[in-house]
Formats: structure tokens, C-alpha cells, sequence
């Protein structure tokens, strides 16, 4: 006979509610504050959705009505180096995190005799320019509703992705833990998403990350029953949500929402926990939308759910529930109270008259946007990548000029060498990914010594490349560290592709252009290795064509060193293509000097001649030059080095171009995904009247390599193909 016995978690799971008596205990300030607050939120969201209705907000509007309780009661202790991020119904989350920002200076509390002070009214405002899209908003207009930001006051940023901004939030919460100052370890993030959101990989990677790197962050779900339609039971078999927690060995509090005392109370216990280093957090708050997911109208309008339920969640609203007890209590009276919601109501009333006016070609009352107040479309591109300031100063260098030590080295040597200069000079830089910390530097040596110099700063990560993606992605908006990840394989930024592109490349651009998002992120091209169709890409294309993204490819180990010390130097994310047929190469390194950079966006000729340019880049470089040398053409070869939009070398291509009216693009992969495409369309634009032949191409096939070896040779481009097509151009254009 087997024997069996019952397991439980190594961690608490509560159930927490109020009595009378915590009423009565409770301090009568913070009490008071509450109420002020739930009411200023659900005021203001009254006058979002009375704007939304005239059609002048353009976009979603996804009210919090109903949902005050939750985001109050969790955010009003919250100090100022305290962050938070949260979702796509995200008002009353950054509201919340302002208003307890403003009354720092007021001991934390807000006073219902006066309620609105003019810091709150501007704030106020300047949160519905921003929803309204207007250029006095956080982000110029370019939030709008579902993402509004306020770093100073520790709002990291609402997320319009259903789970998005957690692995953000875990990389904030990781460089609080880790900063060099006396507050370390003692500020907190709080990452606020709803029910749908718990089943989304990105949330259950970053609890697993969170939990074993023993983060001070809390995982907040507002459980309000909904996707969009779509009831909580339909889609999971345990609606009870905080048991997501325990499974990660995360400590969980459920709570029900529509008590803001309660909230209050859970949020104390795990914000003393995250504080004294226990790690993560997980509460999960019971509210209810009362609003359909867009929009003024209710669910029930929409068939989904019942009157007879809204109702009921009606009777236990929040603001209704702490009014009950502080008059219950002998703290305020209905005058005080009526006052109170009269001056917040002005004061949202104010916040949209200063924003709109009578519009002259409509009706008497009708409103529209004040004119004045909408952004320049010329703002439209401005702030997508860091204006480079800080590379004002840098040390530049090339091979063929450089006067330090050389030697011959290898190229994996050259990466390993330049990162243990840069740690050992800049204790902000971080390096991450998987098996990073062991093997002797990585599975390819890379980060050979660098555990052993920098323990703290070398991370080894677990099998989520979202959820450390993300969390580098936090790291880097927080500005008190520079991350470097590593992907093994370049193939595995599809499984990360909403913090690559939907987060890390927008976030400086969509949160108005100002935000630095200093992080670099290594991977490696595979073809050749027998890896199969899923290790093997080159992700050049991909990058090229996210805005945001800086893209560099050395090509020779010396190269690599000042492209990386130029990319650590970039207030952008910047991604280094390496290959693996370079890892092994041997070429010219610097001995003891690693602090140079490659000048930015400039490429190098590696061959000069005047029938032919050839553009590549990386490892096909020097096949390139091979096969121009086995065919005796009489071309210029241009390691593009730079290969992203906004850093490509223009000047020297179209010199180059200008010179031999012939081109040819020179890449390994497949067509489906390559770089050359992109190229070639901005060449015919740039260069068509000095082009006196077609763009001509050298890449892979349409299909990804496979694991046959035949089949994967078939699949790539190198140095025979390379061979052949100039013998093909040299044969038609007899050169």
C-alpha cells in the first residue's frame, strides 16, 4: 500500500475582515483621508465619463467607479520612495499614489474641511490633460488614459498590456532593494492588476522571480469578477485569486475590497513584511466594477450580468461604508461631509472648464477641447530614442588609429574582457540571464569572472526570459542601474516580446520623451550549430523596425569592445547581435585599454573599390571579403556596425553608392524576417537616381534551418552564395 499525506504551503494564506472594534481603533485622520480620496477618484471619474459621453475623450475610458476602496486603502500609507504601476483601469491606482504623495507635507492625511488644496487641483488637472491627450499632461497626450506616469511622486506608469507591468515593477522593486543608500531594502513597489491578469505568464513568471530573489514587491489583484464579460469562474477553477501566492511561497491576504479599512490593514502586514526583507507580497481585494469595461454604461446594460447583482455591490460601496462609520463614530457629521463633496466636485468641475469651451460651430453647451491646449504634431516623433547628449564626451577610437597595446586575442575573450573593465569602473551595471553565473562565464564564456568579481551584480536568472526581461526593463526606467541580459539564443525574444517592444522600446516615447531606458541586451545568432529552427535566427529585422531600439553587430573582437562600451553609454535600450562562428575567431584586442567607444552610427569600409558596394554586417563580413577576394570583383565592402534607423551610417552608404551606382546586400538569413528588406526600401528612396542596377541580395531561404545538416546548410546564406552572386553580376553587368 502507497502512503500519502496532506501538504500545505510553507507560507500564510489569510482571510482578513474587520470588526467593530478595528473601526474604533483606527486612527480618525486616516479615516478622514480615505474618504476625501475615494471621493476625490470617483468625482473625478464622474467628470471623465461625463466628458467621454460628450465624445471628447479620444480612446478608452475605463472607469474605477466602484473599485475606490481597494487603490485607497492599499496606497494611502505608502511613502514617497515607494512605487507603484498598474493596469489599463488605472485612475483611481495613480490618483491614489498622487494624492498620498501631495499630503507628505500634511503628515499624510487630507482634511474633509478642506479637501482640495491647490496642489491637488493642479494635479488633478494636469491627470485629465493627460487622459484628454493634451500637451500639459504627464505625457504630453501620449499616455492618455492607460498610461499615465508621475515618477516624483513613485507612479512608475499604468500599462495598457493585461499583465504588462509586473516584470516592470519586480526590476523597480529590485533596484530598490539593491541601491547603494540608506533607505536600501526598505522602499516597496506595489504592482496593481486585475483578475484577468493572473493568468497571464508574464504575472506567474514574476512571482516565481520575485519570490526567489526575496523582492519587496506586492502583487495587488483587484479581483472585480470581469474580463470584459466574462465571469472569473468561466475562466479559472480557483476564483479564489490569492491562492495564486502560496504556490510561489509568496505570503497572501484576501480581502474584501469594498472595505478600505480592511485593505488598509492587509496592505500594513505586508508592507511590514516587504520592509524587514520577507520578500514578496500578494493580496487579492474583492471589488466591483460598476461599469461596463468602457464606457458610462453598466454591465447589465450589456446582458452579462444582472441588475440584481449590481445593486448589491452598490450597498457595499466604499465611500458609503467609511462614511457610515466615521458618522457612526462622532467624527464627521452630513454638513461637513456634503461640504466636503460639494469642494471636490468644483474642483473636478474646474479642472474641466480650464480644459475646454463652447464650441462655436455646436449647440449651446456643447463643449470642445480648448484649441490652444492640444500638442504640436510636430511633437509626434520627438523623444522615441535619447537625444545622445551623453555621448558628448565619450573617448573614440578606431583599429586602424589606435595607439594602447594590441594583441591577438579571441572574440568571446574580448566580450568577457570589456565587461570585467566596465563592472569593475561602474558599479551600476548589472548582468543577468540565464546560467550567466556558472559554466566558467555562461554556456559560451562570456561572462567568464565576472561572478567571482562581482557576486551581488551577476544574476543568474531563471527560464522566463519575460518575466527578467521585464524586470530589467524596471531596472533601467528606475535609473540607479544599467542591466545587461542575456538571451541564449536571439529566437527567444519572441517569448519576451511584450517587454522587448511593447514595453522597454515605447516606454521613453509613450510616457512624453524625457524617461532614459539604459539597458543592453546580448544574444546570439546560432545557424550552423544544428540548434534547429528555433535557435538559429537573426533578429536584426525584428529590431530594426521597433522604434526605440538601437541595434549594433560587431564584426571583429576590437569592435565589440567600443560597441559595447558605446552601448552601456546609450540612455536607450541597445541590443548586440553576436554570432557564434565569431566566438572562436581570433582578431586584433586591446591588452589593458577597454574604455573607448566605436564612434556612434559611423561604419567601417573594409574594402575599397568602385564597381560594387556591398552592405553587411556581423559574421558575414568576412566572408564577404572571401568570396570578393575569390572572384577578383572590384568591390567596396561596408561593415555596417550600426544598423538600426536612427544610428545606420547614411552618410557613408550613399558615398559608397554615389561612387559605384551598384549595390548588393549581404545577409545570412531568412527572408521571412530579415534586415535587408527594410534596407533596400530605404535605399530606393535615398539613392534610386545614382542606382544604375536593381538592389541585388544575398540571404537565407524562406524556411527557418533544420535540424538536418543538409537542410540547415540549404537554409543559410555564407561564402559560397556570396561567391556566386557576384559571379552572376560581374556576368550580367560585365564588370
Amino acid at each position: 500500500m502507497s502512503r500519502s499525506k496532506p501538504l500545505s504551503p510553507d507560507v500564510e494564506w489569510l482571510e482578513l475582515a474587520t470588526t467593530a472594534q478595528d473601526w474604533k481603533k483606527a486612527d480618525p485622520s486616516l479615516l478622514k483621508t480615505m474618504l476625501v480620496q475615494m471621493q476625490i477618484i470617483r468625482s473625478f471619474e464622474e467628470s471623465v465619463l461625463e466628458l467621454t459621453a460628450e465624445g471628447l475623450v479620444h480612446g478608452p475610458a475605463h472607469s474605477s467607479i466602484g473599485q475606490e476602496g481597494g487603490a485607497v486603502g492599499s496606497a494611502v500609507m505608502l511613502r514617497p520612495g515607494d512605487g507603484v504601476n498598474g493596469s489599463h483601469r488605472g485612475h483611481h491606482q495613480f490618483l491614489a499614489k498622487g494624492l498620498a504623495y501631495l499630503a507628505r507635507t500634511t503628515g499624510g492625511t487630507m482634511d474633509p474641511v478642506d479637501p482640495v488644496s491647490a496642489e491637488v487641483q493642479a494635479y488633478l488637472q494636469r491627470t485629465l490633460a493627460e487622459i484628454l491627450g493634451l500637451d500639459q499632461g504627464f505625457s504630453h497626450g501620449r499616455g492618455g488614459s492607460m498610461h499615465l506616469q508621475w515618477m516624483e511622486a513613485g507612479a512608475l506608469g499604468t500599462n495598457a498590456i493585461v499583465g504588462g507591468g509586473v516584470p516592470l515593477a519586480a526590476g523597480n522593486a529590485w533596484a530598490q532593494k539593491h541601491a547603494p543608500t540608506s533607505d536600501a531594502g526598505t522602499d516597496i513597489t506595489v504592482s496593481y492588476f486585475g483578475d484577468g491578469a493572473t493568468n497571464i505568464g508574464s504575472v506567474l513568471e514574476t512571482m516565481n522571480l520575485a519570490a526567489a530573489w526575496k523582492l519587496p514587491l506586492c502583487f495587488f489583484i483587484e479581483n472585480n469578477l470581469y474580463a470584459v464579460s466574462t465571469h472569473v469562474s468561466e475562466v479559472t477553477a480557483e476564483s479564489r485569486l490569492s491562492g495564486r501566492g502560496p504556490g510561489f511561497g509568496i505570503r497572501s491576504w484576501r480581502v474584501d475590497g469594498m472595505d478600505p479599512l480592511a485593505v488598509h490593514l492587509a496592505m500594513a502586514q505586508a508592507t511590514a513584511h516587504m520592509r524587514s526583507g520577507g520578500g514578496p507580497t500578494l493580496i487579492e481585494v474583492e471589488v466591483y466594477r460598476y461599469l461596463h469595461q468602457n464606457g458610462p454604461f453598466p454591465g447589465s446594460a450589456f446582458g452579462y450580468r444582472t441588475k440584481d447583482e449590481e445593486n448589491a455591490w452598490h450597498k457595499r460601496d466604499p465611500i458609503v461604508r467609511v462614511t457610515k462609520e466615521l458618522k457612526k463614530l462622532g467624527y464627521l457629521d452630513d454638513a461637513v461631509i456634503t461640504q466636503m463633496t460639494d469642494k471636490i466636485k468644483q474642483a473636478c468641475t474646474l479642472s474641466v472648464t480650464e480644459l475646454t469651451e463652447q464650441d462655436p460651430d455646436g449647440k449651446i453647451g456643447k463643449r470642445r477641447i480648448r484649441p490652444a491646449l492640444w500638442p504640436d504634431a510636430s511633437f509626434v516623433d520627438i523623444g522615441v530614442r535619447s537625444d545622445l547628449s551623453e555621448l558628448e564626451s565619450a573617448r573614440t577610437e578606431e583599429e586602424s588609429s589606435f595607439t594602447g597595446e594590441l594583441a591577438k586575442g579571441k572574440f568571446i575573450d574580448a566580450i568577457a574582457d570589456v565587461m570585467q573593465a566596465r563592472m569593475d569602473a561602474d558599479k551600476s551595471i548589472v548582468v543577468m540571464g540565464e546560467d550567466v553565473h556558472r559554466l566558467k562565464g555562461g554556456t559560451n564564456g562570456a561572462t567568464r569572472g565576472l561572478k567571482e568579481a562581482h557576486p551581488e551584480r551577476v544574476l543568474g536568472t531563471p527560464i522566463s526570459e519575460n518575466a527578467f526581461a521585464g524586470l530589467a526593463g524596471g531596472i533601467a526606467m528606475d535609473g540607479r542601474f544599467k542591466p545587461v541580459i542575456e538571451f541564449m539564443y536571439a529566437d527567444f525574444m519572441w517569448v519576451a516580446g511584450d517587454q522587448l517592444f511593447n514595453q522597454i522600446a515605447k516606454a521613453r516615447h509613450m510616457f512624453g520623451g524625457s524617461g532614459d531606458v539604459p539597458l543592453v541586451l546580448r544574444s546570439k545568432v546560432a545557424m550552423g550549430t544544428g540548434y534547429g529552427s528555433q535557435h538559429s535566427m537573426d533578429p536584426a529585422g525584428i529590431f530594426a523596425t521597433s522604434a526605440g531600439w538601437r541595434v549594433v553587430a560587431p564584426s571583429t573582437p576590437f569592435d565589440y569592445v567600443g560597441l559595447m562600451n558605446a552601448a552601456l553609454a546609450i540612455n536607450d535600450p541597445v541590443v548586440i547581435i553576436e554570432h557564434v562562428d565569431l566566438y572562436t575567431s581570433t582578431g586584433t584586442v586591446p591588452v589593458q585599454d577597454f574604455d573607448f567607444q566605436i564612434p556612434f552610427g559611423k561604419a567601417a569600409i573594409r574594402r575599397t573599390g568602385k564597381a560594387l558596394t556591398i552592405l553587411t554586417y556581423g559574421a558575414m563580413v568576412q566572408p564577404t571579403l572571401d568570396a570578393v577576394g575569390d572572384t577578383g570583383t572590384d568591390a567596396e565592402v561596408v561593415d555596417l556596425r550600426w544598423l538600426d534607423k536612427a544610428s545606420i551610417d547614411w552618410d557613408t552608404i550613399e558615398a559608397s553608392i554615389k561612387k559605384t551606382n551598384n549595390i548588393l546586400i549581404v545577409e545570412q538569413g531568412t527572408r521571412g524576417t530579415s534586415y535587408g528588406g527594410w534596407l533596400s526600401d530605404e535605399i530606393q528612396r535615398r539613392c534610386f537616381d545614382y542606382l544604375d542596377y536593381p538592389i541585388q541580395r544575398v540571404l537565407g531561404g524562406e524556411a527557418s534551418p533544420s535540424i538536418s545538416k543538409v537542410l540547415e546548410r540549404a537554409a543559410f546564406a555564407g561564402r559560397p552564395e556570396i561567391a556566386a552572386a557576384l559571379k552572376a553580376i560581374k556576368e550580367d553587368q560585365g564588370l
